[in-house]
């Protein structure tokens, strides 16, 4: 099943950002190699959220959004995650585009809280809502 493998490839991802993040925001200031690896996992994991959320529309055939932020709001719309999932995934999808694209400067302590404070979590409880109901 598609969907089972796409939340597979978040866990994995998650996982394997774990497995690189600094202790601490000097640590990730100093290390460019590691800051990039960090920002690429956030990319990858944002995108892979983004594919699940699609994929649970298709086979549930909600409405299909305009954009990617918009597909969170039809999952929260349909209960499938939380509104305040929601909220914090669009925020993350946001990040991640000013990441990607470098639309200006990339706060580094704003990248490094996203990461260590938030996406995981966000991400694990993602997966965990999406593996309750499909």
């Amino acid at each position: 099943m598609r969907l089972s493998e796409k939340l597979d490839e978040i866990e994995k991802f998650c996982h394997e950002l774990e497995m690189i993040i600094p202790d601490g925001i000097s640590e990730y200031k100093k290390d460019n190699k590691t800051k990039a690896a960090c920002e690429r996992y956030f990319e990858k994991i944002v995108e892979a959220i983004v594919d699940a959320s699609f994929l649970v529309i298709k086979e549930s055939k909600f409405v299909i959004p305009e954009d990617d932020k918009m597909a969170f709001d039809i999952l929260a719309r349909h209960k499938c995650i939380s509104e305040d999932l929601a909220t914090k995934l669009r925020e993350a999808k946001g990040m991640r585009n000013i990441i990607a694209h470098e639309y200006g400067f990339v706060d580094d302590e704003l990248v490094f809280h996203a990461i260590t404070e938030e996406l995981l979590k966000d991400s694990n409880e993602f997966v965990k809502s999406i593996r309750s109901k499909y």
